[in-house]
């Protein structure tokens, strides 16, 4: 068994970095230019367009511009709009923005949610993000979990120094993440979620399906909220409009997420499975299924982080099998899917990879979620993953046509953002 995701990214904030050295290979942007672009075919969702795109003020224009200081003959090559990762946490801290925004630039991907980040460390990098050469980003500093639940069992293992004192629960809560196990603290303690100014709110659920688990102190701080607060949570949040996500691990946290009515649910079920467990511990059903197309709750897929894992190939072919049933039900329920991988040393085109190898999708609705959906989803006052008028000019040039090779991202030819050529 690895470490759990979300447990790795505070034991590198609090244990210190070692996963690497920074990425020094930067990229800088241009200036916002006028440009003519001809000979382009670009992705609408479906398939590819052809004809002469012009962009001005960093948006594409329908107006044509008779001499643009940047004219191009594409000759037939592939445009798409950046990609997105909505699930993730390695550009929250200092050091891993360092390391890893670059990167998701390299691969083409201009936008991503953060979630659960330490509030001081988010306060550091929040004014890296969102630069003409950095990702979108948005944060959560907001995450909701109970006394003896996730990330507490690494935020307090004792640390390698045996001169250091062993941290203690007031050590991190209310402060790394915020701890509700009452439904009265739901009021008491909001001025606390206000106060961080966070971008979205996370709530943490696991295994709600087995509460006799409390008792078990090899669970302490590996659980989550209490069954009957999501909901009371989830109402006060959208009364402040505040977006909500739940971290889930079971079919049983997945249906309480959607009775709660979050926003998004930040996994699959199945990306794993505990020891004990089975395939049915994390199968959807389709009344639960139904309920959540129903209110247009998004579910991020992190299939990525499955390979972080390690499990015997059986096992892992019994995870990969669910995670196909479960999509191919979501699909068929009209459930919005979202790009994510959860995986702190990657991004999202690892989580595209990882899908396209399950086939259950067809490339131009694989390419339609991680470069139309999710940007939308994430920045939805943003006009995001379009070509017409008025959409920001941000696109990745490919000379390949990924519909029919998905290889062609690893050979971006051009990026550009609002208008800004990013270059090393």
């Amino acid at each position: 068994m690895r470490l759990h995701p979300i447990l790795l990214l505070f034991s590198v904030l609090l244990a210190g970095p070692c996963l690497g050295k920074p990425d020094n290979d930067n990229f800088g942007a241009g200036p916002a230019v006028t440009m003519e672009l001809k000979n382009a075919r670009w992705f609408d969702g479906q398939n590819f367009k052809r004809g002469t795109l012009y962009v001005k003020d960093g948006r594409f224009t329908s107006q044509k511009i008779k001499r643009a200081q940047r004219r191009m003959d594409l000759k037939g090559q592939f445009l798409i709009p950046p990609l997105a990762e909505a699930n993730n946490h390695n550009l929250q801290n200092s050091w891993g923005f360092s390391r890893f925004a670059s990167s998701y630039l390299n691969d083409g991907v201009f936008y991503a949610a953060m979630q659960c980040g330490e509030p001081t460390a988010v306060a550091a990098v929040r004014p890296l993000a969102s630069q003409p050469a950095t990702p979108d980003v948005l944060f959560t500093t907001a995450c909701i979990t109970s006394s003896d639940g996730l990330p507490l069992a690494q935020l307090m293992e004792p640390s390698d120094d045996p001169t250091a004192a062993k941290p203690k629960l007031e050590d991190f809560a209310d402060k790394a993440v915020l701890i509700i196990d009452q439904a009265e603290q739901i009021a008491q303690k909001w001025p606390l979620v206000t106060s961080r100014k966070t971008d979205l709110v996370t709530l943490m659920l696991s295994r709600v399906e087995s509460p006799d688990l409390r008792a078990d102190p090899r669970q302490q701080g590996r659980l989550g909220l209490k069954p009957e607060l999501p909901a009371l949570i989830v109402r006060r949040a959208h009364q402040d409009k505040l977006r909500v996500i739940a971290h889930i691990e079971t079919a049983a946290d997945f249906a309480l997420s959607v009775q709660a009515g979050v926003d998004w649910i930040a996994h699959l079920p199945g990306y794993f499975f505990h020891e004990g467990s089975s395939a049915e511990t994390y199968r959807v059903s389709p009344e639960v299924a139904a309920e959540a197309g129903k209110r247009k709750i998004s579910v991020i897929t992190a299939t990525a982080a499955t390979a972080l894992f390690r499990m015997p190939p059986e096992r892992l072919a019994a995870v990969r099998k669910l995670q196909v049933e479960n999509l191919r039900l979501l699909l068929t329920a009209g459930v919005p899917l979202l790009l994510g991988s959860d995986d702190f040393t990657s991004n999202s085109l690892a989580e595209l990879r990882s899908l396209d190898a399950l086939g259950v999708f067809e490339r131009a609705a694989l390419l339609r979620i991680a470069s139309i959906d999710t940007p939308r989803t994430l920045f939805p006052k943003r006009r995001l993953g379009c070509f017409d008028n008025g959409c920001e000019a941000s696109f990745l040039l490919l000379a390949d046509n990924p519909l029919q090779n998905l290889d062609a991202l690893a050979g971006i030819q051009l990026r550009v953002k609002q208008g800004r050529v990013l270059s090393r």
